[in-house]
């Protein structure tokens, strides 16, 4: 039965190309070909016309003030132009390679030898997140469209903006890195400007850092004397440095400090004078 309804398929075939003038079959080895005289048929390529790689177009995160692109790939895009516009107020601000904006951190980038249709975005703010629209100039026309976001990394230092150790323990600072679309490539530490060198002859510093969506860093000093006091600053490559104040302590006298208008107790002098105002209000 199925043999019989491949010979009907052929004959339908061999029909219709007769109908359109192709009277004779040339064979090559196992393959057929259809020719009008003696000129052979082309093959039959359906052209199905412009369309979007959306795997190579994708939402983007941008730091703020570092320049990002929106990448936009379409296939078989013939002689039609290529759009890029703001869904925020449905401005246009490129086609094909001319930028249609005043704004001039908006521009268009293609080479002739790709597929590619980058939107470049320079010193990319927050107020530039939103939708936007790569889009083609077909009847009617389609577009693709992308999201941008845009973060600011911030950079905290726990225990700042000033620190009290006692001589002779162990400083611990560390630096958390959040809200960066990657964890920052490199952190480096200093104190009072100078970078530290974790090979001096002094020993015992360190640091150690997890880089994640949330990236920590940990300077460790050991057995910390009073040279050791000083502004300390975490320096991401991709986020502001942050900054704390480091006092290194004689651990004998431990005494109230005066800190941000507010009167800072410390262990165990804390415990001895709670007690004497308990015992002064004892009747």
């Amino acid at each position: 039965m199925v043999f019989k309804d491949k010979i009907l398929v052929r004959m339908v075939v061999l029909s219709m190309f007769a109908s359109m003038g192709f009277s004779r079959v040339k064979r090559h080895g196992d393959t057929q070909t259809y020719s009008e005289s003696d000129n052979e048929m082309e093959p039959l390529i359906i052209d199905r016309g412009p369309y979007f790689d959306k795997s190579a177009s994708k939402n983007v995160t941008a730091l703020v003030g570092k320049t990002t692109f929106l990448g936009c790939r379409v296939r078989n895009l013939g002689n039609r132009t290529v759009s890029w516009i703001r869904h925020r107020d449905l401005h246009v601000l490129t086609v094909n390679r001319f930028t249609y904006t005043s704004d001039q951190r908006f521009s268009a980038l293609h080479n002739p030898q790709t597929e590619d249709w980058t939107l470049q975005v320079r010193y990319p703010q927050r107020r530039d997140a939103g939708i936007y629209e790569c889009q083609v100039g077909t009847t009617p026309p389609i577009g693709h469209s992308m999201f941008l976001s845009v973060v600011e990394p911030i950079t905290t230092l726990l225990g700042g903006p000033e620190m009290y150790i006692n001589k002779g323990s162990t400083m611990n600072l560390t630096c958390i890195v959040k809200h960066s679309p990657e964890p920052p490539p490199s952190i480096y530490w200093t104190h009072d400007q100078v970078e530290i060198n974790y090979d001096s002859a002094r020993g015992g510093v360190s640091v150690i850092t997890e880089k994640g969506d949330i990236t920590v860093s940990y300077l460790l000093i050991q057995r910390a004397t009073e040279k050791d006091s000083g502004k300390y600053t975490c320096h991401p490559s991709n986020a502001n440095p942050k900054s704390l104040t480091v006092h290194v302590l004689n651990g004998e006298y431990p005494a109230a400090m005066q800190h941000g208008g507010q009167l800072r107790l410390e262990y165990p002098f804390a415990v001895i004078f709670m007690s004497l105002l308990v015992t002064m209000g004892t009747p």
